[in-house]
């Protein structure tokens, strides 16, 4: 049953997309450019396929995701669906959301005092189907280890790829970035842009301006 938190508050036809996440980090940033959304989540396998390198992985969720969401009965407008896939690599190994508070430090512990990527993935569907990645390295200082426990009993880290998040707490972890703060969090603004312009939607920046008029 859709549900007020599930959508965003806007009348049918302002609505420019629907969203394939429940993340309300990504509505966020969605607000942020002025997108309008209706919520439609998905319930993707995760499961990584053997020998998938953590790009095709996210690559392929976050088309996966998509077409799902595209298929779905819930969804009545004739918009494009726009989702997303973010996860953390180090080592060449894939840091998905911790399942416990072991899980969490033991993945900050690996973290701690190094550099890892995280990757997230694009992508919208319509009539064609667009899909863009983005790559960031974040650079973490050394973390305590009764420091990761405490960070954990805030609750922070436990629906988030790598046990933290850059937009919370966590950031006090971040010691440098190089790439994408926003593709980070979760939605890679730039990117993501350029996709929806690609399916004729428009960022709007508020007075009027949109990113159509910057052509």
């Amino acid at each position: 049953m859709e549900t007020a938190a599930d959508t965003h508050m806007l009348m049918s036809d302002e609505v420019r997309i629907y969203l394939a996440s429940s993340s309300p980090r990504r509505r966020e940033l969605l607000d942020q450019i002025g997108v309008r959304y209706h919520v439609l989540p998905v319930a993707a396998d995760e499961r990584r396929h053997a020998g998938e390198s953590p790009r095709d992985y996210v690559l392929r969720m976050a088309q996966s995701k998509a077409r799902l969401a595209a298929a779905d009965p819930g969804r009545v407008l004739d918009l494009p669906v726009l989702a997303a896939d973010t996860v953390v690599v180090i080592d060449g190994h894939v840091l998905g959301k911790p399942a416990n508070r072991d899980d969490a430090t033991a993945m900050l512990a690996r973290l701690s005092g190094r550099t890892h990527e995280v990757l997230t993935a694009v992508a919208v569907m319509h009539r064609t189907e667009g899909v863009r990645i983005c790559t960031s390295q974040v650079a973490f200082r050394l973390i305590d280890p009764r420091e990761a426990a405490a960070y954990w009993a805030t609750g922070e880290p436990q629906d988030k790829a790598g046990a933290y998040a850059i937009q919370g707490r966590g950031a006090v972890f971040v010691a440098r970035l190089e790439g994408s703060y926003s593709g980070v969090v979760g939605l890679p603004l730039f990117e993501t842009a350029q996709l929806l312009r690609e399916h004729d939607v428009s960022c709007h920046y508020g007075a009027g301006l949109s990113a159509a008029d910057n052509d």
